[in-house]
């Protein structure tokens, strides 16, 4: 059976009634189904919970609220469906970590807040393109000599990062006979979950696995990814819109998730099934270091 319909039905009554007092039951009546079996959907498809999904719309839109009008705090919080200061600074700091005067002072519209409505070309992305439950792997330790490059997800330069390595790898020795690819984002070194947003700059690493660093001539970078436990997405299609899976993650499964995240680098990894940045059956899997 089609849920996507439903889904959209549900989205829109929600998005429609976002400020009021929204019941669950409400919204599945809206969209034509039980409440077990519409949230059952909704949260095997878009990975959350339809209570989760409001609560969190209404958090990013009381932060844009902070960020892109002089509106007070409360009727921030009364706008966004929250009874009080109080109750909307407690659910606010829970989420991101800090309280909403905080956030305002800050003026960075993170990853965290980008919970953005789920419009046709979303839900298809989520329902199509991405894993929205993600496999837990052991990776082993696993070298990778590579080029470094800068690059932010607004203004994605990683397209041209990759063309640049492509034609100097045949120079790296002692390649692995797999061939795999790895695309390491270094941002955690200078920034936090709660602080990237779409225009932070970053430096990416570019490179493949080897088997060791003897004789890498000086112009690539060595890098070690140690061992450890990943929550393991895989990102179909275009590159292009593989913002569009970062959002889901950070936004939507890292919120949820009972997982704790590490501290180690976060990285895609090309294998034999990419077949191409424009590829519409190419697959990219992207590791994100847990506990």
């Amino acid at each position: 059976m089609d849920y996507r319909l439903a889904l959209e039905q549900a989205i829109i009554y929600i998005e429609d009634m976002l400020g009021e007092a929204i019941k669950v039951e409400d919204v599945a009546r809206a969209a034509g189904y039980s409440y077990y079996h519409l949230n059952r959907q909704f949260t095997a498809i878009l990975g959350e919970s339809i209570g989760s999904y409001i609560k969190k719309r209404r958090l990013a839109n009381a932060a844009k609220a902070l960020l892109y009008t002089n509106k007070r705090i409360i009727d921030v919080a009364l706008d966004n469906g929250f009874e009080s200061a109080e109750s909307f600074s407690r659910a606010f700091k829970f989420i991101y970590k800090v309280s909403p005067q905080e956030y305002r002072i800050n003026r960075l519209d993170t990853f965290i807040a980008s919970k953005t409505k789920l419009h046709a070309n979303l839900l298809e992305h989520l329902t199509c393109n991405v894993t929205v439950h993600p496999t837990i792997v052991k990776l082993p330790e696993t070298k990778v000599a590579g080029i470094r490059g800068e690059t932010t997800l607004k203004d994605n330069k990683l397209a041209e990062l990759w063309q640049k390595f492509n034609k100097i790898s045949t120079q790296i020795p002692h390649r692995s006979l797999n061939g795999r690819g790895f695309g390491i984002c270094e941002a955690c070194h200078e920034n936090s979950l709660y602080s990237m947003s779409d225009e932070v700059l970053f430096t990416e690493v570019a490179g493949i696995e080897v088997a060791s660093f003897e004789g890498l001539p000086a112009k690539f970078v060595q890098k070690v990814l140690p061992e450890g436990r990943y929550a393991v997405f895989t990102h179909t299609g275009t590159l292009r819109t593989l913002p569009q899976t970062f959002h889901y993650i950070w936004g939507t499964w890292f919120l949820n998730t009972k997982e704790e995240m590490d501290e180690r680098e976060d990285f895609e990894l090309y294998d034999q099934r990419y077949l191409g940045y424009d590829h519409p059956d190419s697959k990219v899997d992207l590791y994100i270091p847990i506990k």
